[in-house]
């Protein structure tokens, strides 16, 4: 039975991070306390460059056997594009003469949903400054 390329990427993963155990154990030389303190140094934002070298030479392995396992299965692995083109929106569409544009979601052709005193959508314009409400709320403060 053919196995699917999620069980095989789960498969190789797998391999893979058993291998890098091995190695992270191997590169602590039996000693719990450096294996603990090799271990606590990962992060998100560790390298290759600061594993221990045992842990590289383990990964670049997997990586390779990791390719050679799928090129063996009958997947294709191909070098993938730098970026993916980006398009712009779609042009809006042209309406001549003669022709009847659709209905705003409001039901008036090209005007707002509906508009309260004050000509906006909602109620009146504020009428402070930067379309925020003048005065103050409640009593003044005490300074002090």
């Amino acid at each position: 039975m053919t196995k699917s390329a999620t069980e095989l990427m789960q498969e190789i993963i797998f391999s893979a991070v058993i291998d890098s155990i091995q190695a992270m154990k191997t590169a602590s030389k039996g000693l719990p306390n450096t294996l603990l303190r090799d271990l606590n140094a990962i992060h998100a934002n560790v390298t290759l460059a600061d594993l221990p070298e045992e842990v590289q030479t383990a990964i670049a392995t997997n990586v390779r056997a990791a390719f050679t396992r799928l090129l063996k299965e009958g997947y294709s692995v191909m070098p993938g594009r730098t970026t993916p083109e980006r398009r712009g929106p779609p042009p809006a569409p042209v309406v001549g003469r003669g022709e009847r544009r659709p209905p705003s979601p409001g039901g008036r052709p090209g005007g707002p949903k509906s508009s309260g005193p004050g000509g906006r959508p909602g109620g009146p314009k504020p009428s402070g400054p930067g379309g925020r409400p003048t005065g103050r709320r409640g009593p003044p403060k005490p300074r002090g």
